[in-house]
């Protein structure tokens, strides 16, 4: 889908063709809509589609009569029959007179901007909307950390309850593999960052240079958010584990001392069961010997179970 923007006296308005200082937004774009838009504005197509593809790494390209810029923005998915978190590509690409966004699916983050909710936005200043872009970048990635840590919240509300079970240690590993994700991704931003510091092809302002130190830090902070909650879901994930092998293991515990308690029994009619001689079997010959038996077996099961309890086997 393509669509084209531009801001006039700071009201943004979609246009059916193109114009000087326009925002030409691509989302999953056909070959059509990519070769019209890499004729109109002298663009390798090929430079286009990199956007599109998932393994595609962040980058500044500097070419001939334009600039690729491609950063990993946070996306969310369906993994597992759960939602999940990854990141896809952006391709922003800076010509002389209109700015270029290609994404494979719609994002939150440019739909803050076509939904004019940025204050100050201007499809005229190019290198500001940029900033603007990998600002939003940046919020939406600590956002999504927020997220991150309060699923990991609930599953630590449940541990050391009768509600732990396996599935949160696979709950777990999810959350750690976004944060994996994530902390690739804005590693890789950082990359990008560090040159846009140094890019001096367009005109900047020094309002747009304190936008950037903003994106900055805020990526820098995403980066020690992701590292942080990283630690906290791996020692989380080992805390489960050890809880739920700690469960099973005082389950095992149990059998095993019932199974030792049920043996007395057993062994004590297996030895009256046996085909010799009842004289010399005790209590073969007392009157209600029977009864005496198994109120002596009795005794002894009680006594096991009381020894075992003792040293907390039970």
């Amino acid at each position: 889908m393509r669509t084209i923007y531009k801001t006039d006296n700071g009201i943004l308005s979609q246009k059916e063709s193109f114009e000087s200082d326009v925002w030409v937004n691509l989302i999953s774009p056909n070959m059509e809509e990519l070769t019209e838009v890499a004729d109109y504005f002298d663009i390798d197509i090929a430079d286009i589609r990199a956007a599109l593809d998932e393994e595609e790494s962040s980058r500044v390209q500097i070419e001939d009569g334009y600039t690729v810029i491609l950063v990993d923005i946070p996306f969310e998915e369906i993994r597992n029959e759960q939602r999940a978190y990854t990141t896809i590509p952006l391709g922003i690409l800076l010509v002389s007179d209109a700015i270029v966004t290609v994404c494979s699916d719609d994002t939150v983050i440019l739909n803050y901007f076509y939904n004019n909710r940025m204050r100050g936005f201007s499809t005229k200043k190019k290198m500001r909307f940029v900033y603007q872009i990998l600002l939003r970048t940046a919020n939406l990635y600590q956002t999504l950390l927020r997220a991150i840590d309060n699923k990991r919240s609930e599953v630590e509300k449940r541990v050391g309850t009768e509600t732990t079970e396996d599935k949160d240690l696979i709950n777990l590993h999810e959350l750690e593999t976004n944060l994996v994700y994530f902390a690739t991704s804005l590693s890789a931003n950082k990359v990008v960052l560090d040159r846009l510091t140094r890019y001096e092809r367009i005109k900047q302002y020094p309002e747009d240079k304190e936008l950037l130190d903003d994106v900055i830090v805020e990526n820098r902070q995403a980066i020690e958010m992701t590292n942080i909650y990283r630690d906290i879901i791996h020692g989380s994930r080992e805390l489960v584990s050890t809880i739920i092998n700690n469960r099973l293991n005082n389950v095992m515990k149990f059998l095993t001392s019932i199974t030792l308690v049920m043996a007395i029994p057993t062994i004590i009619s297996g030895l009256y069961g046996m085909n010799v001689s009842g004289k010399w079997m005790p209590l073969s010959t007392v009157p209600h010997g029977f009864a005496v038996i198994c109120i002596l077996t009795a005794l002894i099961c009680v006594l096991a179970l009381y020894i075992l309890k003792r040293r907390r086997m039970l």
